[in-house]
């Protein structure tokens, strides 16, 4: 499959174990090339379908590309009433964001830029979520157990917390997870 792509050097610009492991499943052969200087840094007036696609454009634009190189930026943040929940720096604020999801519907935007030399497409997946109610004790314990500061929303959906918390989603499991992979996917077989 993705026969069409068999010609470019597949780079992933994204340490997340998730997105790679997910990259994987697709049968793409590619590198993780992460430069270390991309800030995450959006205008605060983009609405929130825009802000993962605009800093996923920007991740892309620190990139030079050689003429075979086909390069897959993306960026995933939780957004609950005009609010952006990117990644906690601190259990506090992992705290903060949990008890703001908790008993609430929010949605999970991840925002894909494809480039190569030639073309540029970039696209969002917009899953939403249903969060239980979840305990203070609960919301302690997954925070001290699982870590999930490297996660937008301070939660991992295949973690414990997506066992007991969540009620519902409407959408892409695996956009919650980082990568949309069944829209990837579609994307990826429009390059030429």
């Amino acid at each position: 499959m993705l026969e069409n792509i068999k010609n470019y050097h597949v780079v992933l610009a994204s340490k997340s174990p998730r997105r790679q492991e997910l990259l994987k499943l697709l049968g793409v052969d590619f590198e993780v090339k992460v430069l270390p200087y991309v800030k995450e840094n959006y205008p605060k007036a983009l609405p929130g379908v825009e802000v993962p696609q605009y800093i996923s454009r920007e991740k892309a634009a620190a990139y030079e590309l050689d003429d075979n190189e086909l390069l897959l930026t993306a960026d995933t943040v939780v957004h609950l009433d005009g609010r952006i929940f990117g990644k906690p720096h601190s259990a506090s604020e992992a705290s903060e964001m949990l008890h703001a999801l908790s008993g609430h519907t929010h949605e999970v935007i991840t925002g894909m830029t494809i480039t190569t030399k030639q073309v540029q497409n970039t696209f969002a997946a917009v899953t939403r979520v249903t969060f239980a109610k979840l305990t203070d004790e609960e919301i302690s314990y997954y925070i001290e157990h699982y870590k999930p500061f490297d996660k937008a929303g301070a939660y991992g959906i295949q973690e414990w917390i997506g066992c007991i918390g969540v009620e519902s989603i409407d959408g892409s499991f695996y956009n919650v997870m980082g990568l949309p992979v069944q829209r990837l996917y579609t994307e990826l077989k429009k390059v030429k």
